[in-house]
């Protein structure tokens, strides 16, 4: 079912259901654990910070940070500025969050919902575990444990061997984030953004948004967001 079907999410809805593909959270919405589709669990950063071109900036804290630093970390979030424009700043009360949690150690990177018309520029496959074994993994060996969590899994293929693929790596209830892999001798050639236009185009059809964020130093990445001209909606910010 495609909850947007009649609308356009505006950029605050974007962030929160960014932010809920990104983590898990308890009952009082503190979260928890990195939410990724395969087994394991990782231990979510402990201050989250998504600021939005609509005004918005929607924070969470980790179960474990003592409610008298989150409502300290809260203030200071109700007074961030507004994001315009995809620019690398660093959040107005960046020094404050990093001494309230005696810390050196953050993220931080832009977000962009993948535009409804976006199509790939070359032809792409959907790789699941039945059609898996008519290609070569080399490179991609690890897909064998994990091609039944990340779906959908788009790739494209060279001369019967899958050179970038694009997957789901984070999954909740009305968007998919992107995670994006291409091999090293085979990027600069447009398969990166081949890839996730065509993973976009899957995870519309079960009805659900596909978003991209990705850091501000991966500069490929970034590249693969201009070629695609995605839209942007805000940057997040995170605190191990």
């Amino acid at each position: 079912m495609n909850h947007w079907i009649d609308k356009e999410p505006t950029a605050t809805a974007l962030m929160e259901l960014h932010v809920q593909a990104m983590f898990t959270h308890d009952r009082d919405m503190r979260i928890r654990t990195i939410n990724e589709p395969w087994p394991g669990e990782e231990p979510a950063p402990r201050f989250f910070l998504g600021r939005t071109i609509d005004g918005s900036a929607i924070c969470r804290f980790r179960h474990d940070v003592p409610e008298r630093i989150a409502g300290q970390l809260k203030a200071l979030v109700e007074d961030e500025p507004i994001v315009n424009e995809e620019i690398q700043t660093k959040p107005k009360h960046f020094a404050a969050y990093m001494n309230l949690l005696h810390t050196e150690h953050y993220t931080s990177g832009p977000c962009y919902r993948i535009p409804d018309k976006t199509t790939p520029a070359k032809q792409t496959v959907w790789i699941t575990r039945e059609n898996m074994n008519e290609y070569s993994l080399t490179g991609f060996e690890w897909l064998i444990t994990e091609i039944d969590y990340g779906q959908p899994c788009v790739a494209l293929v060279h001369e019967n061997r899958l050179v970038s693929v694009c997957r789901s790596v984070r999954i909740t209830e009305g968007a998919h984030e992107a995670g994006l892999e291409t091999l090293e001798e085979f990027r600069g050639r447009g398969y990166a953004a081949a890839v996730v236009a065509g993973w976009a185009i899957e995870v519309r059809k079960v009805g659900e948004l596909p978003l991209y964020s990705t850091l501000w130093e991966n500069n490929a990445s970034r590249r693969v967001a201009s070629k695609l001209a995605l839209s942007y909606y805000g940057v997040n910010f995170t605190i191990r």
